[in-house]
């Protein structure tokens, strides 16, 4: 699972005068950093290998109907590539059906292939980052059965697709292995704002982080 790169504000320390006091009792060190807001690009590239593990999971496939053992009656989706356009996500696949009868060992009956274009809104739930919204459509086709395949298609990409970011980002920042001596603790993690780009989804996140 991708890790994004969390940079942590740096600590700047008032100057401490030991003049008087050659000997300072031992203390429980307790700092608490909030963080401004923070950026963090999950590119097109990441976005699409997230998708192939999650969604396309079956030899790059998506099926909507049947499988791969089901030669003459199957539909399926792959090579899922991202863009932005208008605020919005926009998922581009290229789609192979096959409606027919097996009959003495040929298909018989017709197949199709297109490219489905899906858009979405990103969201923020729940600490994972999902698509809301989502609606497919066939590039220049129509139908029937192409109508269910999208429909199908958009109810999966809803229930199916989540990047767990909240997660993640507790994982990155409260490692021990980065400072053993020092336990981090990362709380009110929430994200203020997310974007679309010409090539990445940029979350801006907002977050504090305790050193105990």
């Amino acid at each position: 699972m991708l890790r994004p790169a969390f940079r942590l504000p740096r600590a700047h320390a008032a100057p401490t005068h030991f003049g008087r006091c050659r000997k300072l009792p031992a203390l429980a060190l307790l700092a608490v950093f909030p963080a401004g807001a923070v950026e963090v690009h999950l590119q097109f590239a990441a976005l699409e290998r997230m998708l192939s593990k999650q969604v396309f999971t079956q030899d790059g496939r998506k099926y909507v109907k049947g499988s791969e053992k089901t030669r003459c009656n199957f539909a399926y989706l792959e090579q899922p590539k991202f863009q932005g356009k208008d605020g919005r996500l926009v998922i581009r696949a290229r789609f192979s059906g096959r409606s027919s009868l097996n009959m003495f060992g040929q298909c018989v009956g017709l197949g199709d292939a297109f490219t489905v274009v899906i858009t979405a809104t990103p969201v923020f739930q729940q600490g994972n980052v999902g698509l809301a919204g989502v609606s497919a459509v066939s590039d220049g086709k129509n139908g029937f059965y192409i109508r269910r395949v999208c429909q199908a298609l958009s109810s999966s990409l809803s229930r199916d697709f989540h990047y767990p970011l909240a997660s993640e980002a507790q994982r990155a920042l409260e490692d021990p292995g980065m400072q053993p001596d020092y336990r981090r603790e990362l709380r009110q993690f929430r994200v203020s704002e997310i974007r679309v780009t010409n090539d990445a989804l940029v979350l801006v996140v907002d977050f504090e982080l305790t050193v105990k």
